[in-house]
């Protein structure tokens, strides 16, 4: 029947018979080793995107660190300048107040001085207001008084006359 159809039995054998060995050739030969070595491409190509995948875990947990050390790089140097404010105006204000001590320490000299003065001006007026007195005593009476008398006498007239401006003042 397969003579009819024009095909020759024996020679389909062959080919069917040349096609499996062939096959199994080529399947030894070639489909293994390129399959083994297409497997072992996709294994390399798997390493390279894994390597990738935690290189770019790596780079992003780097990029995490540095920018927690530059904000506490950051915080550090605004600590620093908050301290550095602080000594500053610490620094201000006992400059301040030791000018306040200084000024007030000359004010009080300068016034103890004015005072002395004032007293020995007062002291002096005194002194010569007397002299004055004596010399107009003297030509009243003329007559010299010692030294000694003299005093007294100015200073009972001075104390009483302190005394009764010290009471019109009151």
């Amino acid at each position: 029947m397969l003579d009819k159809l024009g095909i020759d039995f024996p020679q389909l054998l062959a080919f069917i018979i040349n096609f499996f060995i062939l096959f199994g050739l080529l399947t030894l030969v070639l489909y293994k080793p390129i399959t083994k070595m297409l497997d072992q491409r996709a294994g390399k190509i798997k390493e390279g995107l894994d390597q990738a995948e935690r290189i770019k875990q790596e780079v992003a947990h780097a990029e995490e660190t540095v920018k927690a050390q530059i904000e506490a790089g950051r915080k550090e140097g605004q600590a620093i300048v908050a301290q550095a404010s602080q000594t500053s105006d610490r620094i201000k204000e006992e400059a301040r107040a030791e000018a306040r001590k200084e000024t007030e320490a000359l004010i009080a000299k300068a016034r103890a001085e004015i005072a002395m003065e004032r007293e020995e001006s007062f002291n002096q007026l005194r002194r010569e207001f007397a002299d004055l007195a004596v010399l107009a005593a003297e030509k009243v009476i003329e007559q010299s008084l010692d030294k000694k008398a003299h005093q007294q006498l100015i200073d009972k007239v001075l104390k009483e006359g302190l005394a009764s401006k010290k009471s019109e003042l009151n």
